[in-house]
């Protein structure tokens, strides 16, 4: 049966003259005349049988009908133009799409994926922040790299490996309140200070400070990052104390830029980095590749690290 689709120059001409407000300028853009634009508008209009603009003595308004179509038809050209983009890009290659939570991905992910990409250099891997769970049949991700639990309906799920948290500040903020070897006193201290909240994790100075056997009033206050990159950036400019995996500021740590006031590390075990795949593309064998590399990666650095 034929598709109930209007022509893509309609559209195009649509779209830009929806963006500008104006046929003049969306003719501009499209190296069309003007006339030519009013054509292919007058054209959409009548393949929907709806007003899309409003002709007024100052130029056009879109309708609520029309804004509300814009709207959709501009993100559906931008997907198209992004899949074209990337066929074009893989001469012939293969290409997996990656939902990554984003400061797991740049700390550790990225500076071992030139390894993956000398081993198999006919499959671009692209990477896109997601934050959250979501639908894989509503997107085109192949897989995610998802820090919770396995239980993601649909998928098979492959064990990274445990965050491990640690508190870290700058050391100008934690010098005068704490001595780095009285553990219990640290950690009350700990408490008095501002406690950096990441959004994703609501509750876990209240697990942290629990492990300790400890309850403190306003564990959950402070202010609320949703990435660790910014809680690193916060700590480091003596906004208060954070818990943070030490995977993930390796660097930091290094040079001084955070200090550990006290090494306890918040086990949780029921969440962890998984790669999740869903079972409609288990077969894929580039992705097959990349998740028996990755899982190769978690375990040597799991051994080097000491995590379980």
């Amino acid at each position: 049966m034929r598709r109930k689709i209007p022509s893509t120059a309609a559209l195009v001409a649509f779209e830009s003259a929806a963006r500008h407000q104006s046929f003049t300028k969306a003719a501009e853009e499209l190296a069309l005349t003007q006339s030519a634009v009013c054509r292919q508008i007058a054209s959409l209009e009548a393949f929907l049988g709806i007003e899309l603009f409003r002709r007024t003595r100052r130029g056009v308004m879109l309708t609520e009908d029309g804004l509300s179509y814009s709207r959709r038809i501009a993100a559906q050209l931008d997907a198209v133009e992004r899949d074209t983009l990337a066929v074009m890009g893989q001469q012939g290659g293969t290409s997996l799409e990656l939902a990554v939570v984003p400061t797991f991905a740049t700390q550790w992910l990225l500076p071992r994926l030139k390894d993956f990409q000398r081993l198999h250099p006919e499959v671009t891997v692209n990477l896109t922040n997601r934050t959250r769970p979501f639908l894989f049949a509503d997107t085109e991700f192949d897989a995610a790299l998802y820090f919770g639990d396995a239980d993601w309906p649909g998928t098979r799920a492959s064990f990274l490996m445990r965050e491990n948290p640690l508190p870290v500040c700058s050391p100008e903020l934690i010098a005068p309140h704490v001595q780095l070897d009285a553990r219990p006193i640290a950690a009350r201290q700990i408490a008095a200070l501002p406690l950096l909240q990441q959004s994703t994790r609501p509750y876990a100075w209240r697990q942290w400070f629990g492990s300790l056997g400890l309850q403190v009033e306003g564990d959950l206050r402070g202010p609320r990052y949703e990435l660790f990159s910014m809680l690193a950036q916060a700590a480091m400019h003596g906004m208060g104390v954070a818990l943070i995996p030490p995977l993930m500021i390796q660097r930091e740590l290094a040079e001084g830029r955070l200090v550990v006031p006290l090494q306890h590390a918040l086990q949780l075990s029921d969440k962890a980095y998984y790669l999740v795949i869903p079972e409609r593309k288990l077969e894929l064998a580039a992705l097959r590749a990349f998740r028996d590399w990755l899982a190769e990666e978690a375990r040597l650095f799991r051994n080097e690290a000491g995590l379980q």
